[in-house]
C-alpha cells in the first residue's frame, strides 16, 4: 500500500514522535507505515485521516503493479 503520510507530516513540520503521540502509537509504528513496512489497521487509518482532515483515499492507495 502506498501512502502520503511522510509528506503530510512534513507539511505540518511534525516529527514522527509528535505524530505518534497524536495517534497514540509508537514512533516506530509511524516509521513503519511511512516506509511501507506496515499497513495500518482500519481504525488507525481512520485516525490518521481524521488528524489530517482528509478522506482515507487521499492518504492511502493500493500499490500499482
Amino acid at each position: 500500500m502506498n501512502n502520503r503520510l511522510r509528506e503530510l507530516r512534513a507539511a505540518r513540520e511534525w516529527s514522527q514522535a509528535q505524530l505518534a503521540e497524536v495517534l497514540e502509537v509508537s514512533r516506530q509504528t509511524v516509521n513503519a507505515i511511512e516506509t511501507g513496512k506496515y499497513d495500518p489497521s482500519l481504525p488507525l487509518a481512520f485516525r490518521i485521516a481524521g488528524v489530517f482532515e482528509l478522506p482515507i483515499e487521499a492518504i492511502f492507495s493500493a500499490e500499482e503493479k
